[in-house]
């Protein structure tokens, strides 16, 4: 088992909250965190993908009444909308009755649909916290070449070979797309999702154009969108928005897009080891997009957008904090990196309070106009430290 950095943040807000919804894609590590905090105090669990499981909650609430002196871990609770109203009773029953915290940790493999849900029935009772696959931070010091190429996902990271590793992602493929995808939305062809999910691997980094994915697919553009939400939903895309400000510069509007798993942008271009990766044109992007998903999980706290103005000023990574502070990052796949003169234009534009540049070396040094240039592993200590 690996040690997960979430894993101290959800026993506090375990210990602050009566509920606690854990979001993540499936195989992301979600249920053996939970098993591990529930370890730790009575608890009871039920995974609601499981018919044996389910047919205990029949009656929920006189199930979750027998538990209520029990933290009670409910597995793929999006599978089971009609609790949330009962949880809800359940919970305002227990804070009467003196206590108000460690009810129920929800585990949910769809943000946004989870996030509706018990928006409407658990708010002011429910906190939200995201696990997405291992970081560089969780699998420790030399394993960046392989977190890159195989990505995150605990079994992948961990396979016997990169074929198996490979292997098991592109059988993870292929369950989203004939079984989960399907069931949140309205039916495509799975060769038509697979292609729509491979021309956003092809598309790693790019700006995010609806209709050129709809033209390419022979889809209308409505249905196209629907379902580039629908991989945002499941956590498997990101959307990087644009800064928006009044800089009296002509800004970039569309977002970027990026496969957050940098394995799956792999297994879904058919890149089977690292010199297979070197040699191809998404090398770059895909390192580029390994570094934020890295960098956004240290710290939650930010905000994420990148910059772009028409006249080519760029910053590839925009951290806005709760504080107002901003950190420009450029992310550069070269052990000899330089920064490009848009990045310093648009940090002239941004005043920036820091400016880094990120590389896949060790060392770390200063540059020109106050630039700091790092690995990404210290990268991900300052923006940890920058949250606590």
């Amino acid at each position: 088992m690996f040690s997960r950095e979430i894993e101290q943040h959800l026993i506090d807000e375990l210990d602050s909250v009566p509920a606690v919804a854990l979001l993540g894609p499936r195989q992301a590590g979600k249920t053996t965190l939970a098993l591990e905090v529930g370890r730790r105090r009575p608890s009871v669990y039920l995974d609601l993908e499981s018919p044996s499981d389910l047919a205990r909650l029949e009656d929920p609430e006189a199930f979750l009444s027998a538990h209520l002196d029990e933290l009670v871990i409910l597995d793929e609770v999006h599978r089971a909308p009609g609790l949330f109203p009962v949880l809800r009773g359940l919970i305002d029953r227990a804070r009467r009755a003196g206590r108000r915290s460690g009810l129920y940790l929800l585990l949910g493999s769809a943000g946004l649909d989870l996030l509706a849900q018990s928006g409407e029935t658990l708010a002011g009772r429910i906190a939200y916290l995201e696990l997405g696959p291992l970081q560089l931070r969780e699998t420790g010091p030399g394993t960046l070449d392989t977190l890159w190429l195989r990505g995150g996902f605990p079994d992948s990271f961990s396979a016997r070979s990169d074929a198996a590793s490979l292997k098991w992602r592109q059988n993870f493929i292929r369950t989203y797309l004939e079984r989960d995808i399907p069931t949140f939305g309205p039916r495509l062809p799975s060769e038509t999702l697979r292609r729509l999910w491979t021309m956003l691997a092809h598309l790693q980094g790019g700006l995010l154009n609806i209709a050129d994915l709809a033209r390419g697919l022979g889809i209308d553009v409505r249905t196209a969108g629907r379902y580039v939400d629908l991989l945002v939903d499941l956590l498997l895309v990101r959307r990087l928005p644009p800064w928006r400000a009044n800089l009296g510069k002509r800004l970039v509007k569309s977002p970027k897009v990026y496969v957050r798993d940098s394995g799956l942008v792999h297994a879904l271009l058919g890149i089977d080891t690292r010199d297979a990766l070197l040699g191809h044109p998404v090398v770059g992007t895909s390192f580029e997009g390994f570094v934020i998903e890295n960098v956004a999980a240290a710290a939650p706290a930010a905000t994420c957008h990148f910059f772009r103005t028409a006249s080519g000023a760029e910053v590839d990574l925009l951290l806005t904090w709760p504080d107002g502070a901003l950190w420009a990052i450029e992310v550069k796949r070269s052990l000899a990196p330089k920064v490009d003169r848009g990045f310093h234009v648009a940090c002239d534009d941004l005043a920036p309070a820091r400016r880094f540049l990120v590389y896949p070396g060790d060392d770390r040094w200063p540059s020109a106009n106050g630039v700091e240039v790092l690995s990404l592993a210290a990268m991900c200590r300052e923006a940890a430290a920058k949250a606590r």
